[in-house]
């Protein structure tokens, strides 16, 4: 799938490709409206729903992926809500092999991901995640989400690297879409960002299931 001698930077997202999805999600689809409904003392369902449907209003934007933003709206410490769920945090298939052997390979690895820099604080205490990659980024260090193309012209200017010699891979098909927008010519999409739910089919970009699928046969053992 990758033509290995012409990639020289790996940016990749993280919740839902290198980390398992299922931790965000049971966080925010779970525990966050079940704590809600409580402080509110109102039902779960209508929690839930107000939820969802202010979520629905900032989809996209950077306050979708503002901690401090949900902590105003809802009342409550968000950060701390994601210590609760740590035991939960744990990588995709082959995610920590691959980025070892990019690593071994001498090909720059950048973490780019919508996450807030308290949440990825949090991830990376019971990952240790950066301890695998060359860089990490926030789409908040430069006030844009990963789905705009603000985030692409901001990055890049601030850490220059060759699109046409650069893969990206991400589990949301609107970001790809602002990537190959900028001009990424390699994109790959996770097809089962979440383990506890169904692989999804007939994405809009080529599908990654695993890592091990597309570790570069030179750096195979």
């Amino acid at each position: 799938m990758i033509s290995w001698q012409n990639i020289d930077t790996v940016l990749l997202d993280m919740d839902g490709t290198l980390l398992d999805l299922h931790y965000d999600n049971t966080l925010w689809n779970q525990l966050l409206p079940q704590r809600l409904s409580e402080v509110r003392n109102q039902p779960l369902h209508q929690a839930a729903a107000d939820l969802t449907d202010h979520m629905a209003q900032t989809r996209n934007g950077i306050d979708f992926y503002c901690l401090d933003y949900w902590s105003r709206f809802t009342g409550l410490d968000i950060p701390a809500l994601h210590l609760e769920l740590t035991q939960m945090i744990r990588y995709r298939p082959g995610a920590q092999a691959f980025l070892t052997r990019l690593g071994e390979a001498g090909i720059r690895r950048i973490l780019v991901t919508n996450a807030h820099r308290g949440s990825l604080r949090v991830k990376d205490e019971h990952s240790n995640i950066s301890a695998y990659l060359d860089l990490c980024i926030s789409c908040h260090d430069f006030g844009a989400p990963k789905e705009s193309d603000a985030f692409w012209s901001a990055f890049a200017a601030a850490h220059p690297f060759d699109p046409q010699r650069t893969l990206f891979i991400d589990d949301t098909a609107t970001v790809l879409d602002a990537a190959a927008r900028f001009g990424i010519a390699h994109l790959l999409m996770v097809d089962q960002p979440d383990s506890a739910r169904p692989t999804r089919l007939s994405l809009p970009y080529p599908a990654l299931a695993d890592f091990a699928a597309i570790m570069p046969d030179s750096l195979h053992p």
